[in-house]
């Protein structure tokens, strides 16, 4: 059976649904996603708690030892850099579960007039009538991000060895066969403008009566 790592199984099914997560990992990665979940949205709701009220939380909602808590805030923290995502996220989650919930109860009290609203605005929110090409908002496109970098290999360029190294000696081997070669300071050069270009009077002639 494949392993699987909570971090990553969070990173992309954080929000998935209850039956969905059942047929893609096993019972065990299911019930630590769906904690997970709780706990991530206890955070959001909580964002001043500090790390022991987080862990007091999770031992008494979810009656688990401490260092499975503390396993879980390190995952918690670690899909922080998607809060902004995230709050967005989640009340996408809790407006389906309204609406889903809506619907069930309508269909209890056999109101067909709720179910078809309820049907039409859950197939509206998600996008359904749309193609898949063009049902993710360009709001949701992630940036490529961009980390400079000195490392020619990003390229596939194979690195020379002690580069910089190399270039120390370099610039002291051709600065001492080059001694002769000084730094100066910049000297404004003496051109004798008006003599190299005279201005010229209206009638053609220079300042000094040459007719050019």
């Amino acid at each position: 059976m494949a392993q699987h790592n909570t971090l990553e199984v969070c990173r992309v099914d954080l929000f998935t649904a209850r039956e969905e997560l059942e047929q893609r990992y096993p019972l065990v990665i299911v019930a630590a996603v769906l904690r997970i979940r709780e706990e991530y949205n206890w955070f959001l709701s909580n964002p001043d708690a500090k790390d022991r009220q987080f862990v007091e939380a999770a031992v008494s909602r979810h009656g688990i030892s401490k260092m499975q808590a503390y396993n879980d805030l390190a995952v918690v923290k670690a899909l922080l850099p998607h809060l902004a995502q995230a709050s967005r996220d989640f009340h996408r989650y809790r407006f389906n579960e309204m609406i889903l919930e809506t619907y069930q109860m309508a269909k209890k009290r056999k109101d067909t007039k709720t179910m078809e609203k309820a049907s039409s605005s859950y197939a509206k929110y998600n996008r359904v009538d749309l193609e898949d090409e063009q049902a993710v908002p360009y709001d949701l496109i992630v940036v490529q991000p961009f980390t400079a970098t000195g490392d020619p290999t990003v390229l596939g360029i194979k690195p020379i060895p002690h580069i910089n190294q190399r270039i120390a000696a370099m610039i002291q081997k051709y600065t001492a066969e080059n001694i002769d070669i000084q730094d100066v300071e910049f000297e404004e050069a003496d051109l004798e403008e008006n003599t190299l270009f005279p201005e010229q009077k209206p009638d053609g002639t220079t300042q000094e009566g040459n007719l050019l």
